[in-house]
């Protein structure tokens, strides 16, 4: 059992569980994508748009941004032909939230796209390819990177690589080491196809399992599995907060070996549950 779902508009980036994806030619849908449950909405100039209406995409973006909205925008990648007019539109809108780079291979592809945002926009690095994967503590050391995320099925695609728990345990696994050695959030694991319940919760477990701490989504629908698995369990928090309160009653003085891993455990639980929200 887990706690409801918060108010998605106070969830910070840092901890934000569902990241849904908009394509950035349907502007129709950018209010509702906010309106949602989704805890950061992408509005997304790069695999969702044809190559003949990125400069409309592009333009529906930055006019809604111009009147009031609230976004990250998916760019394309750093090797190809749109990234520099996607970062020179966006560069210094207000409600620009961040940008996703796509197809990030590199620390360098990150930094550029930074720097040319004007050193103040966060990256996050959507990491798609095997060189991705290799390169992937390289790129959370990165100057201006905020989070790492898994384009799983352009990895797959790279990889010939199924869709398996076991096949996507490697790249899962090198994604939530690098955030670590980078001192990162953990990751965001790649988007589900499906809008089957038990197929989206079954999927969300296995990344939370790995170590991801957030999850990209295709349709509003995933969007309560996804804010639910992800989210601390009501039997978590109320251990949590038990065990810090019997911790403190005893001036916390360690014990034993088991008192300190199990007292970052119960500060890290109690700290996301109350940055969400959860007060089961």
């Amino acid at each position: 059992m887990h706690a409801p779902a918060p108010d998605a508009h106070a969830v910070p980036a840092e901890i934000s569980r569902s990241w849904l994806l908009v394509s950035a030619r349907d502007r129709d849908a950018f209010d509702p994508a906010v309106a949602s449950r989704a805890d950061q909405v992408i509005l997304d100039l790069e695999d969702g748009v044809d190559q003949s209406f990125k400069s409309e995409a592009r333009g529906y973006v930055v006019e809604w941004l111009a009147g009031g909205g609230r976004a990250w925008a998916r760019v394309n990648q750093r090797s190809g032909d749109f990234w520099a007019d996607d970062l020179d539109a966006l560069r210094g809108r207000t409600g620009l939230a961040g940008v996703v780079l796509a197809k990030a291979e590199t620390p360098e592809q990150v930094t550029e796209t930074f720097d040319r945002l004007g050193g103040v926009t966060p990256v996050v690095a959507l990491v798609e390819s095997a060189a991705g994967i290799e390169n992937a503590v390289a790129i959370a050391q990165a100057r201006g990177v905020f989070r790492l995320a898994f384009g799983s099925g352009d990895y797959r695609r790279d990889t010939g690589a199924g869709a398996t728990d076991l096949a996507m345990a490697y790249p899962r696994s090198r994604l939530v080491s690098a955030s670590a050695v980078g001192r990162l959030p953990g990751p965001i694991d790649g988007p589900t196809v499906s809008t089957s319940h038990p197929v989206v919760r079954d999927q969300s477990e296995s990344a939370v399992a790995m170590g991801m701490t957030g999850k990209l989504c295709l349709d509003r629908r995933q969007l309560p599995v996804i804010n639910e698995c992800i989210s601390p369990t009501v039997s978590d928090i109320v251990w949590a907060r038990e065990f810090l309160q019997e911790f403190n009653a005893r001036g916390r003085v360690v014990r034993d070996g088991s008192d300190r891993p199990r007292l970052h455990r119960a500060e890290k639980i109690d700290a996301l549950a109350r940055d969400l929200g959860i007060d089961p």
